[in-house]
This record gives C-alpha cells, sequence and structure tokens, in this order.
C-alpha cells in the first residue's frame, strides 16, 4: 500500500496550489510519498513507517482500513520504531526488561515477563514525570525561599556590620578625644609651671640688677675715699663709707628649674582612671542600645499576684498594701512571698524590658522559670528557677546567685533594664541611666518557659510604699 502511494503520478502532488511546499529546509520532515519537490510532513505512521504530508495523509483519514493506523506527529528514523527482530512495530513495554516490545516478543524472548500496553506504560511514566516536576518545583521553590532567606541574613549582617562600625567609631572618637584632652592639660601644666619660673626668675634679675647697680655706685665711694689726702674728710666719711649695704647672697636668689619628674606618669594614670571611666561608660551606652532593640511589651498578671500587692488599672505598676485581698487560690498566684510574674512568656529568642525602681529601699528583679512552686517560701537562686538581683535596706545590692554575690555600684540604679538571651543562656541587668552593667548570669541552661518575675517586697511602714514601674523603653538612635 506504501508503494502505492509512492508510484502516484506527480501531477497529483502539482495539482493543488494551496499545499505548501517545505523546500530542502534542513530540520523538517518531509513527506515520503513526494517524489521531486518535498513537501513538510503533517504525520507519521506507525504502522507504514512513513511521514506524509497534508495531502497523502488524506487515505489514512478517509479509508476504514488505514483509519485504524497510529498516527504521530512527525519523527524521523521511523525504523527505530520497529522491532529488529520481528519487524513489527514496538506497541508494547516490558516492565521486567524496562524495554519496548512488538506482539511477536511476547511469544519469545519475553513470554513469562510482565507486559503492559505502551500507551498505558506512556501515561503510568507521564504521571511519574508530573510528580517528579512537581517534586523538582517544589526543590526549587525551597532553595529559592533558602536564597532569599540568605540574602536577608546577608543584608541583616551587612546593617549589623555597619552598625558595629558606627558604634566603634563613636567609642574610639571619644577615647582619642579624651586622650588629646588629657594631652592638652599636660602641656598646660607644664607651661604654666615654666611661666611661673620665667617670672620669678625675671624678678630676681631684676631685684639683682638693682643690687648690682647700688653696689657700684658704694664701691665709687670707696675708690674716691680711698684717694682722699684730706685727714679730716676720710675720717668723718669712713663710717658711712666703709659699711656694705645689706644684700641677698647667692643661695638666696637661686632659681631651680621647675621639676617636671612624674608629671607623664601621673597624668598617664590620671587617664588611665579617666578612661576606665569614659570606656565602661561608653561600652555601656552600647551594649544597652544593642539589648533596647529586643524591648518587649511587657504587664503583670493579676492571677499570680501575692494577695497583699496592689496593681494600677494598665497593669504596669506595683506596691505592697496593708490589707490581703480575697482572690481566688489558683496554682499560678504566690502563697508566701509579696512578688508577681509578668503575663508575658517566652521560650525562645532575646528580649529587655525595664522597671523603675525609684524611691524604693528593697525590690526584687529578674526571670524565673514556669515550674517554680509558688506556694512555699522563695529560695532565689538559678538552680531553684529563679535568675533575679534584688536591693536591701536602700543600698545592699546583692545578685541571688546562690551563694549570693555583692554588688559595688556606685550609686543606687533608678531604672533596672532586663534582658535575656534564651538561646544564649544568658540574662543581665543594667543601670539605665548610668549606663553601666550591673550584672550577667551566664550559662542559664533554659529549658522552659521563662516569665519576667517582680517583687516590691513589703512597705515596711510606708518606706519602701514606692511601686515599681514597668516603662517604655527608649530606642536610642
Amino acid at each position: 500500500m506504501a508503494d502505492q502511494f509512492r508510484r502516484k503520478p506527480q501531477q497529483e502532488e502539482d495539482g493543488s496550489s494551496s499545499e505548501q511546499r517545505a523546500g530542502n529546509e534542513p530540520g523538517n520532515i518531509y513527506c515520503h510519498v513526494c517524489t521531486e519537490t518535498k513537501v513538510k510532513a503533517v504525520k507519521s505512521c506507525l504502522v507504514c513507517l512513513t511521514s506524509y504530508c497534508e495531502r497523502h495523509l488524506h487515505d489514512h483519514l478517509t479509508v476504514s482500513g488505514l483509519k485504524r493506523h497510529q498516527l504521530i506527529d512527525p519523527v524521523e528514523n521511523l525504523e527505530d520504531r520497529t522491532c529488529r527482530n520481528h519487524d513489527k512495530p514496538l506497541e508494547l513495554f516490558c516492565k521486567t526488561d524496562q524495554t519496548c516490545i512488538c506482539m511477536h516478543c511476547t511469544y519469545s524472548d519475553h513470554k513469562t515477563h510482565d507486559i503492559v500496553p505502551l500507551v498505558e506504560e506512556h501515561k503510568g511514566q507521564k504521571e511519574e514525570l508530573r510528580k517528579t516536576e512537581a517534586k523538582l518545583h517544589q526543590m526549587i521553590q525551597d532553595r529559592e525561599v533558602k536564597i532569599h532567606e540568605i540574602k536577608d541574613s546577608k543584608d541583616l549582617s551587612k546593617k549589623a556590620a555597619e552598625r558595629e562600625r558606627a558604634e566603634g567609631i563613636e567609642v574610639f572618637t571619644a577615647v582619642i578625644e579624651s586622650v588629646q584632652k588629657s594631652l592638652n592639660q599636660l602641656f598646660e601644666d607644664i607651661d604654666e609651671k615654666q611661666e611661673t619660673t620665667e617670672k620669678r626668675a625675671e624678678d630676681l634679675i631684676k631685684e639683682l640688677e638693682q643690687e648690682v647697680s647700688e653696689l657700684k655706685k658704694k664701691r665709687s665711694e670707696v675708690q674716691q675715699l680711698s684717694c682722699s689726702e684730706d685727714h679730716l674728710h676720710f675720717v668723718r666719711k669712713y663710717p658711712s663709707v666703709n659699711c656694705v649695704p645689706p644684700i641677698k647672697t647667692q643661695e638666696k636668689v637661686r632659681v631651680h628649674a621647675p621639676s617636671h619628674d612624674g608629671s607623664v606618669a601621673r597624668a598617664v594614670s590620671k587617664l588611665k582612671d579617666k578612661l576606665m571611666y569614659e570606656m565602661e561608660k561608653l561600652l555601656g551606652q552600647a551594649e544597652l542600645k544593642m539589648v533596647r532593640r529586643y524591648a518587649v511589651d511587657v504587664t503583670l498578671d493579676p492571677d499570680t499576684a501575692y494577695p497583699y500587692l496592689i496593681l494600677s488599672a494598665d497593669q504596669r505598676q506595683v506596691h505592697h498594701g496593708d490589707v490581703k485581698k480575697d482572690l481566688p487560690e489558683n496554682p499560678q498566684r504566690f502563697s508566701m512571698t509579696p512578688c508577681i510574674l509578668g503575663k508575658q512568656s517566652f521560650y525562645s529568642g532575646k528580649f529587655y524590658f525595664e522597671v523603675q525602681v525609684e524611691g524604693k529601699t528593697d525590690w526584687t528583679l529578674g526571670v524565673v522559670r514556669e515550674s517554680i512552686d509558688r506556694k512555699i517560701k522563695i529560695t532565689l537562686s538559678p538552680p531553684k528557677g529563679y535568675w533575679t538581683i534584688w536591693l536591701r535596706n536602700g543600698d545592699e545590692y546583692e545578685a541571688c546567685a546562690g551563694p549570693p554575690v555583692a554588688l559595688s555600684l556606685k550609686a543606687g540604679p533608678l531604672k533596672v533594664g532586663v534582658f535575656v538571651d534564651y538561646e544564649g543562656g544568658l540574662v543581665s541587668f543594667y543601670d539605665v541611666d548610668a549606663p553601666a552593667l550591673i550584672y550577667s548570669f551566664t550559662g542559664c541552661g533554659f529549658t522552659e518557659q521563662i516569665f519576667p518575675y517582680f517583687s516590691p517586697c513589703t512597705n515596711k511602714e510606708g518606706k519602701n510604699s514606692a511601686p515599681l514601674i514597668i516603662s517604655p523603653v527608649v530606642h536610642i538612635d
């Protein structure tokens, strides 16, 4: 039948002016039936193993026997689509050997194998390919998200580096200015000493020159009298001429060069103390500026309040009262100690809050873990779940580290900042106004939720009646 198509007259091919000629362009698949001018094929038949242009495809679309043939988009090397052993179309797929076979192969080499129609295998593999594509798409999305995260992290790192560079410039510029100021002061002290010495020397020179003039005048009188032969005149003048006028001895008028021994050493020592103070202050400012970026909004939890405590309406202030309130006894409430927790809990990350303690003689601040026993008298220490510092009797500051650590502070803080790095196991306390680090707990090893902890202590007959106040954090640019 294919040979019949090939033997059709050329005039049939030339009869239709609407048929598109493809010429001999490279990469095109041409009709096998066309004899002279090749026309671009529109379909290939897997039964006939022949490619057809639109004109020669007509019989495959109209003749009943040919309509059952399998047509596909034009392909080259149709002979690769036939079985080399049986010269039949590859219409089946052997799952056992993972290869395409013809119908006759099922009676020979692949007789006992798992055989499915090629169409069915195509459908199954296409579905698997869709899954692979979906998986690849998800992998691409995951990596694009990771790329975005890395870029964000890179930008954040760059901003952090710029911020640290700016803070470094600020700190070291202040140090340089302090050193220059101390050097200028040293030069002023040296110049002042030198100026004093020079003035004293000039005054002494004038005084000695005056004495030299008087002595020369006296010597002239002596010389004149010595040459006189008038006995009466000589004897009369002798007592007044012979006396030496009182003058300063050389030791009395000696000028000592100003001593600068130790001036530089004293200036350096003074500078060292000043630099240590300034550096601590600058470092405190830089560190406080950093931790304030993690400021959170903390309020007091009335369900945990000791019954004698009085809370403000906005739940940001607490002080001790004299009357026990009738409150429901719940597991969260403290029964033996005048304290209260923050309403917000934290299980990861970093956070910071500030508390005003001005006017108080006693207080305790810090953080606690969720599982502390709230119905017994509290022992403040990290093993018991408390990371706190306190003030007692107006001037006794301690870190409740078990055993307690006495804190030597130059001045009592009016506002205390509390910073926590959960993963880093760090709890730090700051004097906000100084600014300076008061104390840090390290290696805390948090494993559960932690809460801000506040104790205004008892009011001590009004001496400690001022409230603890959770203050809004002021960010420093």
